[in-house]
């Protein structure tokens, strides 16, 4: 690729376009050179902005952001005043949960079982039917998603760490949730799609499902962690490191951006990521993610089709070590910079958009569990620019983030094994 190429694919990924179509190509074939200054892209400002930044703490790096407002943007002047409830406990390492069309709550546990919850905070039996999981380290039950049209095939789709011959993977299956005399089990489980390579390890599986507008179903996944597994991020003919995009049954949709090629996985969607455990769609329907960095450098993408973010050749945040990753690369030509990034880490879990009424201040902003910042994050983004980032302290590890139909915001907390209920404060 020459030069020139080079910068103007650096050029359209760091406005946030889409990139043209030579710009999907096999990994290992695009260009290292240097991506241009970014001086003259200028963050929108936002009137709610105050003057000090949502992040207290040191950076672990001396790398220095390519774009304005591309880390630790300003906090909000206003802080928005909540208060929290706990609506549900007794839970066993929750991982992920919805909300039924009836208003009660299904939930994952990590070592293997589903749990409904009643609207009065009842926690169910496990339902029966679930396949067995490999829950070791970061492994287990992970996410679960409603079928587009579950009121009528009451279907639910579930990702998991797979146990399988020499190794695990991650796996995602459906099944129809069957209700009768008081108890719950999974009828008709089939596995759609397995992560491929197996690999003999346990952290890094990702994993979250986020359907599309058009019915597609996103899925998320990590690189393993490992030395000898983290360079198949840039690999097409992996599944590691990658966001795929599938149908219902599973299959690679024609329109996917490496369909037809000889080698290149075709459900990919997107590559070089480290570990998505964080996915929601914005008011336009676009796929957002945030993934796990390494010590600094968690990333907020907006995942295209065909497109490379980066990983391991590019990253804002060193080994646990201290030592550069690679080459020490924030930069080149051929990848796409994260549209913000956390150093030192917030260890992003789940997310959902606010698109209720009941906070007003959050509407339209992603909220985003934090594994270490123990709550929630919230960003108001400005077209594709982060413009502010609002902590919300919850002290406990939040492992998945969800909107309820009344409004309120609903937070995971994997520590202590509940469901916390978040209403806006008396009076404010």
């Amino acid at each position: 690729m020459t030069r020139t190429l080079s910068l103007l694919l650096a050029t359209v990924a760091a406005l946030g376009l889409d990139a043209p179509a030579f710009a999907q190509q096999p990994a290992g074939q695009e260009s290292r050179s240097p991506r241009i200054e970014g001086e003259s892209f200028q963050a929108p400002a936002a009137p709610s902005a105050g003057t000090s930044i949502a992040e207290k703490e040191a950076p672990n790096t001396e790398y220095k952001p390519l774009l304005p407002n591309q880390t630790r943007a300003p906090e909000p002047a206003q802080k928005t005043e909540f208060e929290t409830a706990v609506v549900a406990k007794g839970l066993e390492s929750p991982w992920a949960m919805e909300f039924l069309p009836d208003g009660r709550m299904i939930v994952t546990e990590k070592a293997g079982k589903i749990r409904l919850i009643a609207k009065d905070g009842t926690v169910g039996q496990p339902v029966a039917g679930v396949p067995k999981v490999d829950s070791k380290g970061q492994g287990g039950l992970l996410d679960v998603a409603l079928s587009p049209s579950f009121a009528a095939d009451r279907t639910i789709y579930f990702s998991y760490s797979e146990p399988r011959d020499k190794g695990n993977g991650t796996t995602v299956a459906k099944a129809k949730l069957v209700e009768s005399d008081g108890k719950a089990k999974l009828d008709d489980v089939k596995v759609i799609f397995r992560q491929m390579p197996t690999y003999d390890g346990d952290k890094h599986f990702g994993s979250r499902l986020v359907f599309a507008p058009d019915g597609k179903l996103f899925v998320t996944v990590g690189e393993r962690s490992d030395k000898q597994t983290r360079g198949q991020a840039q690999d097409l003919t992996s599944g590691l490191g990658k966001v795929f995009r599938i149908d219902t049954d599973g299959n690679a949709p024609k329109d996917n951006p490496f369909t037809g090629g000889e080698k290149a996985k075709p459900e990919i969607w997107s590559y070089g990521h480290r570990n998505v455990q964080a996915a929601a769609l914005d008011n336009q329907g676009r796929l957002w993610t945030v993934e796990h960095g390494p010590r600094g450098g968690d990333e907020l993408n907006r995942p295209r089709p065909g497109l490379n973010y980066g990983w391991p050749v590019v990253t804002y945040g060193i080994e646990y070590s201290g030592e550069k990753i690679g080459d020490g690369q924030t930069q080149a030509g051929g990848t796409v910079q994260p549209v913000y990034y956390w150093d030192p880490v917030i260890g992003p879990s789940g997310m959902a958009l606010y698109d209720k009424d009941a906070f007003p201040a959050w509407k339209n902003q992603f909220l985003i569990g934090g594994l270490v910042s123990t709550g929630i994050v919230a960003l108001k983004l400005d077209g594709d620019k982060v413009v502010t980032e609002e902590r919300i302290p919850l002290e406990h590890r939040v492992r998945d983030v969800r909107v309820g139909p009344d409004g309120a915001v609903y937070a995971v907390t994997e520590d202590d094994g509940q469901i916390v209920k978040l209403t806006p404060k008396k009076g404010s």
